[in-house]
Formats: C-alpha cells, structure tokens, sequence
C-alpha cells in the first residue's frame, strides 16, 4: 500500500489565490504603517501576532508546513545552514568593523544604544518584531503562494520585490540616520530618495539572497539565521561603535 502523505492540502483555485495575496498583502501594509507611525514597540506585539495570522491563512489557503518551510523534516539542515549563515556574517561584519574605509557603514544614530538597549533589541525587538513577521510572510506564505501557481523562480522575484517594497517606510530617514548613507548621496531631497531607492534594491536582492538559502535548506530557520545575523549582529557592532568613540 503506498504511503499517505497526511501533510498534503489541495491546491488553491486562482480566484481564492488571489484573494488571500491581497488579504495578506492588506495586512502587512497595515502592520508596516503601524509600526512606523503608531505607538513604540507596536511591531514588537503586531509581529507575532500577524505572523500566526498569517500562517493560518496560508494553512486555509492549502499551504503545507513544508510550503511554509516550516516542516519538521527540514529543520536539522536548516539549522546547519543557520549556523553557518551567522558566522559567514559574524567574519564580514568583524573585518567591515576592523578596517577604516569601511567602519563608517556601522555609523548609524538610530542603534546608538546603551549596552541594556543595544542586547534588548538585537535579541528581542528584531527576532519578534522583525525577523519574525517578515520571514513568514515573505519567505514562508507569500513565497508558498505564488510558488503553487508560478513555480519557485517567479516565487523568489515576487516575493523579493515585495520585500524591498516593504522597506520604503524605514528608510526615510537613512541618508539622515547613518552617516555614512548621507556622506555618499547627501543628506538633501535628492539624497534621501537615493537612499530609499538604494535600501529597496538592496532589500530585494538581500531577500532574494534569503528565498535561495530558504530553498537550498528546505527550511524558513535559515533565512531567519542569516536575517538576524544581518540586522541583530550589525545592531550590536554599531553599539559597540558608538560606546567606544564616546568613552
């Protein structure tokens, strides 16, 4: 008797596609607004919460945990590829740190933190409130979506150019903020659309960066390692920075 495969769902008809991308898509609009304009610390409790919502409609929507990347079978090897992508991370950001030329990307107000500060948002605020919400919508059900109907290739572009969308809201202020942004591109109108456009481009390739390590390991836990790696460790490395220069 062939072996039943309890985790497998139907396939979800082009019109109820549609109308759960624009329902998740709806969401997080709303949330990326909310955290940037609402009260502070609101992605800290929206992230978790729409990040549930959203697997739950992916689930309604005929998604598998493996669509998502959240199957138990692929969590070994994407907890090898996590642990790799944090110490490929870990070396690049120490040597960027080490050499002059480089030190001033690390230059950024916004993470010029005490040391409590600095530790409570690298491994709380962007886990929960980033890392989170992000990877399960873009690498997990937006991702698990458009793959069923698109295949995997138009599932990591799509998803990808979203993501960078996504960051247009937090990077007003870049060329303001990071000091090394506004010494390349100004910090006048231009200089600030520059940056935005620059922090799109960026983020989309990044994402599609995170799509092939979600597909090369079957699972979301490494793109949520190197995710973290990226924002947590480069937060932290700007702390350190900054208390240096001022002790």
């Amino acid at each position: 008797m062939p072996e039943i495969n309890q985790d497998r769902t139907t396939v979800p008809s082009r019109r109820r596609l549609a109308l759960v991308l624009g329902a998740v898509l709806v969401l997080l609009v709303t949330v990326n607004i909310a955290a940037k304009y609402g009260p502070p610390r609101t992605g800290l409790v929206a992230g978790p919460l729409v990040a549930a919502g959203l697997i739950l409609l992916g689930r309604r929507a005929g998604l598998t945990w493996h669509d998502m990347g959240l199957s138990r079978r692929t969590l070994v090897p994407g907890l090898k590829y996590a642990v790799g992508a944090v110490l490929a991370v870990a070396v690049v950001y120490a040597i960027g740190a080490a050499l002059p030329f480089t030190r001033g990307a690390f230059d950024d107000v916004r993470y010029h933190l005490h040391l409590h500060a600095a530790l409570l948002t690298a491994f709380v605020v962007v886990p929960l409130g980033t890392v989170l919400l992000e990877e399960v919508a873009f690498r997990g059900v937006l991702h698990g979506l458009i793959s069923r109907h698109r295949g995997a290739m138009w599932a990591s572009i799509a998803s990808s150019v979203l993501f960078g969308l996504w960051h247009i809201l937090p990077s007003l202020r870049l060329a303001k903020a990071n000091h090394g942004v506004g010494a390349v591109l100004g910090t006048d109108l231009t200089g600030q659309v520059l940056a935005i456009l620059g922090a799109v481009a960026f983020t989309a390739v990044a994402g599609l960066l995170l799509c092939e390590l979600r597909r090369r390991s079957g699972s979301l836990l490494a793109a949520a390692a190197l995710h973290w790696a990226t924002n947590g460790l480069g937060l932290l490395i700007t702390a350190g920075l900054a208390a240096f220069r001022l002790a």
